[in-house]
């Protein structure tokens, strides 16, 4: 706690400056009151453009994009894929380009609704194990070739995109709905120049670990594309967003996920019993019985489970079944 003047103390103070015997400094000093100038470094050249609250935003928003597609790619390359965001920051996409290496495989993307397009930078240290894990290797001493990719392994590496790109659909979801589109891939990154070299852009870092192998990937997210979901991106909207779509949206979003799920639909035409023998000496030809009328119900199972009773038809020329009244789990006909 600072020490508190009484009036007197004070008076005298004012009156020691109005006469000259006191410097206001010096007055200030002695109330105890140090102002110290804080002087902070700035380059006009990389203006921040991206609040923090923005940026712990998107750090966070990608930090779900990391762990979703590196379940993807584990599942895909049947192997443990760890990928992490290793940094994020903000500074032009001229000092961007400069940082990547020549060649390396690098991808544009087009955020629908959005105008503008991000880069999905993939470096050969990782992409070249990748391919080869596909191709069956090990890629334990593998030796990384410095040269752009062939077009087998483009179509290789574009199986690996699309993953990505679904992953950042459904990482973006909690923000705004985005159809990502892969529409260009370049090995030098010099060639593309999606902004001004002065533009502000925000570099998410990540690190992928395959095996024994390590790799980057960077992804670049120009401001002016992001920007009209500035808002959106700030740290109490994020939050408030998340709140709200988790209360009423996410049961709007998990049941439009789910109608979309395919299922397996198989129907019954009879039940009958022969024995081993019968079963044996079966052939082509040969004729089964059953004490079911022809009009009769049968069962349709979904997923192996009893769900509807139909009887058989034909539309347009072809057998069909018509669904004729629901079922309870386990109830035969």
């Amino acid at each position: 706690m600072a020490d508190v003047l009484e009036q007197k103390e004070v008076d005298a103070l004012l009156a020691a400056v109005e006469a000259g015997h006191l410097a206001a400094g010096r007055a200030d000093g002695a109330a105890g009151r140090k102002r110290e100038n804080k002087v902070a470094d700035y380059d006009f050249q990389r203006p921040e453009r991206v609040s923090k609250e923005q940026m712990r935003s998107l750090s966070s928003l990608h930090e779900t994009f990391a762990r979703s597609f590196g379940a993807a790619m584990s599942g895909f390359l049947r192997t443990i894929v760890e990928i992490r965001v290793s940094n994020i920051e903000q500074l032009t996409y001229g000092d961007f380009i400069q940082s990547l290496p020549n060649p390396t495989c690098f991808n544009l993307i087009s955020p629908h609704p959005l105008e503008g397009q991000m880069c999905l930078e993939l470096s050969p240290m990782i992409i070249y194990p990748i391919i080869d894990r596909l191709l069956g290797g090990s890629s334990a001493e593998m030796f990384i070739p410095q040269r752009p990719l062939t077009a087998i392994e483009m179509r290789l590496i574009r199986r690996i995109l699309d993953l990505a790109l679904a992953s950042m659909r459904e990482s973006w979801t909690n923000i705004q709905e985005l159809d990502f589109t892969l529409e260009d891939t370049e090995s030098n990154p010099q060639l593309v120049q999606i902004v001004p070299p002065n533009e502000v852009v925000v570099v998410v870092g990540f690190e992928i670990k395959i095996g024994g192998r390590a790799g980057t990937m960077s992804l670049c997210i120009p401001f002016n594309v992001v920007e009209p979901l500035a808002p959106k991106l700030s740290n109490q909207s994020w939050l408030n967003y998340r709140k709200r779509a988790s209360a009423g949206d996410s049961a709007t979003l998990v049941n439009r996920r789910v109608t979309k799920a395919a299922v397996g639909m198989r129907a019954f035409l009879a039940y009958t019993r022969i024995t081993v023998k019968e079963l044996a000496d079966l052939a082509p030809g040969d004729i089964l019985t059953t004490e079911r009328p022809a009009n009769s119900e049968m069962i349709v199972q979904v997923e192996g489970i009893n769900k509807f009773a139909a009887r058989l038809g034909q539309h347009k020329g072809k057998k069909a079944l018509k669904i004729t009244r629901r079922l309870e789990p386990g109830q035969r006909i």
